[in-house]
């Protein structure tokens, strides 16, 4: 039985407090089922700004997409994990990931790790949020095979990157059959989420793809329109092609960014 579609936005940047108050409520107001912040230096931080959408808001979940796991200690993670869920009366879901951009670790002034040391933390961090808050879904994002794989064993929600991993015709069937394989019998009970990086604007079919390119710098604009986390077209025929995806992958829980909050709206409405 396919799963109900669940959709979140991304604030990455926000200006004042009246502006995140207006952008947490109009998410709320327009359906989204989720408020998400990255967790990036320069950007927005995700504990503070998620506890005040907390504040404003009733219903709508809250999220990170996703902590840079060497970022944190796994008891102190959760000390903030367990006064924002708190907060937000049980509304807190918690984003997982390896962090990977190097300028950032020494900006923080801590040592930036092997992949594979970095994957490891995760996993350890994963296990440790698991063992302390049974309660709070946990999502591990990525895209290779260790990720995928720890993913697969310990979290609730598994998020496809959506960037071009291997030289196949279908990479987002390569990667969830992967993780079919990892989880094994606990599979079915996975949600698969999938991050889309370029919505066009509302009356227009081809979408900025500047967003896209900076994760894929060496494709062509073809390439990037072909990705899976590109969407072209008109709201029906992007709805058409996220029912499309659950169909054929199970994927049913998408997240956008926040400068396409009211052109996806338009998508969310043909879903439900």
């Amino acid at each position: 039985m396919a799963k109900d579609f669940r959709f979140g936005v991304s604030i990455r940047y926000f200006k004042s407090r009246a502006a995140l108050v207006e952008t947490a409520r109009r998410a709320e107001d327009l359906g989204y089922d989720i408020l998400c912040v990255p967790d990036h230096l320069g950007a927005a931080a995700p504990f503070p700004t998620l506890t005040a959408a907390a504040m404003v808001t009733e219903r709508i979940r809250l999220s990170m997409y996703v902590l840079n796991a060497a970022f944190y200690k796994p008891a102190l993670l959760s000390r903030d994990i367990g006064a924002l869920d708190l907060l937000s009366d049980g509304r807190l879901e918690v984003g997982l990931g390896t962090g990977y951009v190097r300028e950032e670790f020494e900006a923080a002034e801590l040592p930036y790790p092997s992949a594979g040391a970095r994957v490891d933390y995760l996993e350890h961090m994963a296990v440790y949020l698991k063992e302390h808050h049974s309660g709070v879904p946990i999502m591990v994002a990525g895209s290779g095979d260790r990720v995928m794989t720890l993913a697969a064993r310990h979290a609730d929600i598994v998020a496809l990157t959506g960037a071009r991993v291997r030289d196949v015709d279908d990479p987002v069937a390569e990667r969830i059959a992967f993780v079919r394989d990892a989880a094994g019998d606990r599979f079915n009970s996975l949600e698969l989420n999938l991050v889309i990086t370029a919505v066009p604007r509302k009356g227009e079919a081809i979408p900025d793809l500047s967003l896209t390119r900076r994760n894929a710098p060496d494709l062509s604009d073809e390439q990037l329109l072909a990705m899976h986390s590109v969407l072209s077209g008109s709201p029906a025929e992007m709805a058409e092609t996220l029912s499309n995806y659950r169909d054929k992958y199970g994927i049913s829980h998408f997240t956008v960014q926040d400068n396409h909050i009211g052109t996806f709206a338009d998508v969310m409405a043909q879903l439900r």
